[in-house]
């Protein structure tokens, strides 16, 4: 099954779990149920491979919870982190959810009971409250516990009709495509900004590539504003043959994406032992402070938001910050995300950070930061990308690749927004595999090309007040017609003769009239 049909088999069933609870339930808020249950699912599943360890006579479903001894729960737990009993596992709830009267409070407790079989072990910060957006008792699904149970029996049996075969032999990143047809179906529906969450995985994976460029091997990969996880499980998805050796490390501050990563990394089959994703501002609470430095970091960090800044006078003597001799403005804390991710970046890793435009080349403290960077020979590349790449917003954004180990005083400008590099679509801009290469070829080579990419001196960048805007390197192609004004003149001389001709003809036509 190519990726084309099984990603139009996922959004079908998807739309048919919709069209099965429309106007009950909120379009933003169906896209937690439809998420959790997908969730749900696959642990059920990936925990029962686990048990039965590919012995074709076992079958977990069916085996009493009461042969569960303390000593299986306590293994299983420390291997895979959670413990799940056959009378909780998916396929045993989806197969009598039509019947069961209880079953909104019956998947309440089984949500509690997998999240607290963890208390007590390693995993237990990582299992925490990962199902705290699926409220099956909530009155968002109905106002009767009859109303409830139909829409989750509902949302059960579109998930139990999901052909997900073997997880991890899946052409599409399930997870990952449901989210995107969710957020791009309900988040302008909404109201809400959800798109702000989700990178879109065509970007994913390019950002991916560039901060994982010509590194054999990394020691850890880090988002310090992880959202639903995609950035940091393309790394893993594209670059299996390298060796990331201490996992996946991100922070991330809205409680709801929070959970989503969490559960990304348990859909992507990475064990507890292998991530470790916090929540809290990144900016004012840092908590993977120790686990720095990390040779890969990735992130799209929220555009121009607002943070503290000067209003706290310590923050200047912050390791991240201090470098710079000054803190990003209030109104607009992008460059405090690209301090940070600086601050934790290794002597051999790479960075690759999507920025908003205007950091590039606004004045003030912006522009001291700047400085900063381009003095100590930190930004790599700077890349202009298409417009309308990315949910809830049309903006064309960029791409900063900082580097510690350069081996030039360059920098390179790639004006990737033309047309042969991205697909347009109806709802959003598309990277395909062959844009992507294109872009990352120009990266790797640093080579100039006439209106796409070209390598900047150090006092060129110096001498134009620390502008790094691609637009100010990069000319861009001048496809309006030639013209060729002595052979126009000439035109023009013989049309001015037709009509000199004309108008002599006419005034003799109207001499013989009046005559």
């Amino acid at each position: 099954m190519t990726s084309t049909i099984q990603r139009a088999e996922l959004q079908a069933q998807i739309w048919k779990i919709a069209n099965e609870v429309r106007g009950s339930v909120d379009g933003w808020d169906f896209k937690h149920f439809v998420l959790g249950t997908l969730f749900y699912r696959f642990i059920s599943e990936n925990f029962t491979s686990y048990i039965e360890g590919g012995d074709e006579s076992v079958n977990y479903a069916n085996t009493p919870d009461e042969v569960i001894t303390p000593e299986i729960k306590a293994d299983a737990i420390k291997t895979k982190g959670y413990f799940i009993y056959p009378s909780q596992l998916f396929v045993t709830i989806a197969k009598n959810a039509k019947t069961n009267t209880n079953l909104n409070t019956d998947l309440a407790a089984i949500f509690a009971a997998i999240e607290s079989s963890a208390n007590g072990y390693p995993s237990e910060e990582d299992i925490k409250g990962l199902f705290a957006d699926f409220d099956t008792t909530s009155n968002r699904l109905g106002n009767t516990v009859e109303n409830k149970n139909s829409r989750l029996t509902a949302v059960l049996k579109g998930v139990e009709g999901l052909k997900m075969g073997n997880f991890e032999d899946n052409h599409i990143d399930l997870f990952g495509d449901a989210y995107e047809f969710l957020i791009s179906n309900y988040a302008a529906n909404a109201g809400k900004s959800g798109g702000e969450f989700f990178t879109p995985q065509h970007v994913s994976k390019l950002i991916a590539q560039l901060a994982m460029h010509k590194q054999e091997s990394v020691n850890k990969i880090y988002d310090p504003a992880a959202g639903s996880g995609s950035l940091l499980l393309q790394a893993k998805k594209h670059f299996d043959n390298h060796i990331i050796e201490e996992g996946f490390f991100g922070q991330e501050i809205n409680h709801t994406t929070y959970n989503l990563a969490r559960m990304n990394m348990f859909l992507h089959n990475v064990n507890y032992d292998k991530f470790n994703i916090v929540l809290g501002d990144t900016l004012m609470a840092p908590q993977l402070g120790d686990d720095k430095p990390f040779d890969a970091i990735v992130s799209n960090p929220p555009y121009s938001v607002n943070w503290v800044g000067s209003d706290d006078p310590t923050l200047i003597n912050d390791d991240r910050f201090a470098p710079a001799g000054v803190l990003a403005p209030k109104s607009k804390a992008d460059f405090a995300f690209v301090l940070h991710a600086l601050s934790y970046l290794s002597s051999k890793g790479r960075a690759a950070l999507v920025c908003f435009p205007g950091i590039f080349y606004r004045g003030g403290a912006e522009q001291k930061i700047r400085k900063y960077l381009v003095d100590n020979n930190f930004v790599e590349t700077v890349i202009s990308l298409a417009p309308n790449l990315f949910f809830g917003t049309s903006i064309a954004v960029n791409i900063l690749v900082l580097s510690k180990h350069k081996s030039d005083t360059t920098t390179q400008f790639i004006d990737a927004s033309g047309e042969k590099f991205f697909k347009k679509a109806t709802n959003n801009n598309v990277l395909e595999d062959a844009h992507i290469e294109a872009i990352m070829q120009l990266f790797d080579s640093k080579k100039n090309v006439d209106h796409v990419a070209r390598s900047v001196d150090f006092d060129a960048i110096a001498n134009n007040d620390y502008n790094l805007s691609v637009s100010s390197y990069v000319e861009a192609e001048d496809n309006r017609e030639k013209v060729d004004i002595a052979v126009l003149n000439t035109e023009i001389a013989k049309t001015v003769e037709k009509i000199n001709a004309l108008r002599t003809d006419i005034d003799a036509i109207v001499k013989e009239i009046e005559a």
